[in-house]
């Protein structure tokens, strides 16, 4: 699980509107991670809702923001015309990114035991090191402290 100052783990994935994103190409501007379990759940909605409205702060700051789960490029399109989302979404379909990154986790819903994606954010700074971490992020209040964070970079 990757720590604070550590260079963050470089990916390419696959990103809502055709593309690819490569961490290591963006160097040289901030990059909100935002990992959460699954697209059209009430706290992904209200998170990806909420990292939306807010994408225009995150850009004048400089920042960069993603979210990632294991769902497919189809249910990311979907969930994003849904829900009228600007921010892009990548998908980790093998698991790999939200491995490295230490958020694919044992859950224990009503005592029964599963694998999934804990919700968790990572700042990473212009030169690719993780600057702040949130795990078991509560959705209430976040996207802000994490833009409070990233002007402070």
């Amino acid at each position: 699980m990757p720590e604070i100052s550590a260079p963050a783990p470089d990916f390419t994935l696959p990103v809502t509107g055709g593309q690819t994103v490569t961490l290591s190409a963006l160097q040289g501007t901030p990059v909100v991670l935002f990992f959460y379990p699954r697209d059209d759940t009430p706290g992904c909605t209200k998170e990806s809702i909420g990292f939306s409205e807010h994408l225009d702060a995150f850009k004048a700051a400089g920042a960069a923001v993603y979210g990632i789960s294991r769902d497919t490029m189809a249910k990311h399109d979907k969930f994003a015309a849904k829900h009228n989302l600007t921010v892009p979404l990548l998908s980790d379909e093998e698991g790999k990114v939200t491995e490295d990154y230490g958020v694919w986790v044992e859950k224990n819903m009503y005592g029964k035991k599963s694998m999934g994606i804990e919700r968790a954010t990572y700042l990473i700074d212009a030169a690719g090191n993780i600057a702040q971490i949130w795990r078991k992020v509560k959705v209430p209040g976040h996207v802000e402290e994490v833009l409070d964070a990233v002007l402070t970079l």
